[in-house]
């Protein structure tokens, strides 16, 4: 039982990073708060494992570690995200409350409907990855407009049952996903590390992984279709 609570304080870390991300975007670090929420990152990746390995439900039965799981996600990929839009003035300061307040709606939505994680390994919408979105905008120094439009676009896309793969959870592809995800997350901890001057050569070879995820997603999609 002891192994399957420390499983549990494993997960809630991520909010513990939550904390911190917010605190270093408060006195503008933002490396720093990237710092933060990428740990939270890993942690999410990794859980999985020792909460099988462990047993966790079985040890705690009275204990919603889904629950836990998901209240920590919230926090490191929906609200410490929304709140670096509005502190680092990504979008135009009169369209900061309602980009900011979309975020943070839609991904209640997108969290708490019945099919958000699918039995076969996907994520119905867009799923809410605000803290990969964010960086890429705030690294990118595109004009706020411009952000604005990309992250309106991407609530709706909550909205949109369009079923997007679980990398570490879905069976489809697995090898060559999971092999350029590694190399993707490479990427990003080597603009992480040049940050706030990243290379471009780095930066636009970061996006062969979102584009091969997007274009693997729409084509699973297809095929979902037709077999249904």
């Amino acid at each position: 039982m002891l192994t399957a609570w420390l499983v549990h304080l494993y997960t809630a870390s991520g909010a513990v990073f939550a904390f911190l991300a917010m605190n270093r975007i408060f006195y503008d670090r933002y490396r720093d708060a990237f710092f933060w929420l990428f740990l939270a990152v890993v942690v999410d990746a990794t859980k999985g494992i020792l909460v099988r390995r462990a047993d966790v439900a079985s040890c705690i039965p009275r204990f919603n570690g889904e629950k836990l799981d998901d209240t920590v996600d919230y926090l490191t990929y929906v609200f410490v995200p929304a709140f670096f839009v509005w502190h680092a003035l990504l979008v135009p300061d009169r369209w900061s409350t309602i980009v900011v307040g979309a975020i943070l709606l839609s991904s209640a939505y997108g969290f708490n409907r019945v099919d958000a994680k699918t039995e076969d390994g996907f994520f119905t919408g867009f799923p809410s990855y605000w803290n990969v979105v964010v960086f890429y905008l705030y690294v990118s120094g595109w004009p706020p407009e411009v952000n604005g439009a990309i992250l309106a676009m991407l609530t709706v896309l909550v909205f949109v049952p369009i079923r997007y793969v679980c990398p570490l959870r879905s069976v489809a592809w697995r090898s060559p996903t999971m092999g350029l995800c590694v190399i993707w997350a490479l990427l990003m901890c080597a603009m992480l590390w040049q940050m706030p001057t990243v290379s471009q050569s780095v930066f636009w070879a970061s996006f062969v992984f979102p584009a091969y995820y997007v274009a693997l997603s729409l084509a699973l999609n297809v095929t979902h279709r037709h077999k249904t």
